[in-house]
């Protein structure tokens, strides 16, 4: 069976999650899945004050459609929509949405968390954290950067 092509994208503000339902259905699909990442308010003992992620825009989305079309022939997927958002992300508020069909539901179960340890790995995207006691500190995939500039 082939898929289409998959709907990447990178938004400069909230991912509202309901217009993107459409672009998983299938009618062949017996499983539909979504992950939802969102900014959580504590990381071990830092609280959250605010997060920002930024982007080389032609770099990520090229290796979000690589990515896409790997999982896509890994796990014999129908449809696949990845959305991560860039700028400030609101605590509670989504930074990165999963969605995808198969046939049977083991696929888009193992699919949906293969793709996002590879997306926060692999895609040049980077986090930068802001806590409340003053420290910032830059994530991206394979190296962590302190506000000091010491890598981690």
């Amino acid at each position: 069976m082939v898929s289409e092509k998959p709907h990447i994208e990178l938004v400069d503000g909230p991912i509202q999650v309901e217009p993107l339902r459409d672009r998983i259905n299938h009618p062949d699909a017996g499983a539909q899945g979504w992950f939802v990442g969102v900014t959580r308010r504590t990381t071990g003992d830092l609280v959250t004050q605010t997060l920002h992620y930024e982007a080389h825009h032609s770099m990520a989305k090229s290796e979000l459609m690589k990515l896409a079309h790997d999982a896509i022939q890994e796990f014999s997927l129908l449809r696949l929509v990845i959305v991560h958002r860039l700028g400030e992300v609101p605590i509670a508020e989504a930074s990165v949405v999963i969605g995808c069909s198969s046939s049977h539901r083991p696929e888009t179960f193992a699919a949906l968390e293969w793709v996002m340890n590879r997306l926060k790995k692999e895609v040049p995207i980077w986090k930068r954290e802001v806590y409340s006691d003053g420290k910032e500190e830059w994530v991206h995939p394979g190296l962590n950067i302190d506000a000091s500039g010491d890598s981690e």
